[in-house]
């Protein structure tokens, strides 16, 4: 049986931001718990040149929903990087998942020679869709899930792998 590039984007990427809205829950209780202000959670790092709580989730949203979109041939939604709460970064969770699933199997599947080209401050680079979705978007969409659930892990926020991995 083949996996086709829909069901290797799509689905794979909505389940983990459906992993990672309840590891936002999780951790809004925490913090409630604790009496920890939540910005303190949202504000956090594992490395002061990292990117902070925040920032991770945004750029999470924005490699799927720019994958999907460049996959599809399609102009991605664009939003604004300002949540300040977890509230909004649900938010922004579910409008990400929602544009997800409001791209059809048809709009995807075939676009593994599809070329997709990223431009980056002095350079352009080029993949074919499958070796885009594969080694470009995926890992940089799971390095921003994986660093949003060390940096909360990191702040005692009690969880462990099958809160990243959900119901198996």
């Amino acid at each position: 049986m083949t996996i086709s590039m829909y069901q290797a984007s799509v689905p794979v990427m909505a389940r983990m931001f459906g992993n990672l809205s309840a590891i936002l829950t999780k951790a809004e209780a925490d913090a409630t718990a604790r009496k920890i202000d939540p910005s303190v959670f949202l504000a956090s790092r594992l490395a002061p040149d990292m990117h902070p709580l925040t920032r991770q989730i945004q750029i999470a949203s924005d490699a799927a929903k720019g994958g999907v979109a460049r996959l599809a041939g399609i102009e991605a939604p664009s939003f604004p990087d300002t949540e300040t709460s977890f509230a909004e970064l649900q938010a922004r969770i579910t409008k990400t998942v929602e544009f997800m699933k409001s791209v059809t199997p048809a709009q995807i599947d075939g676009s593994e020679e599809r070329t997709i080209t990223l431009k980056f401050p002095g350079q352009e680079v080029s993949f074919p869709g499958q070796v885009f979705l594969l080694n470009f978007t995926l890992p940089n969409f799971f390095f921003h899930v994986t660093t949003a659930y060390a940096i909360l892990r990191h702040n005692g926020v009690t969880l462990g792998k099958m809160d990243f991995l959900g119901g198996v």
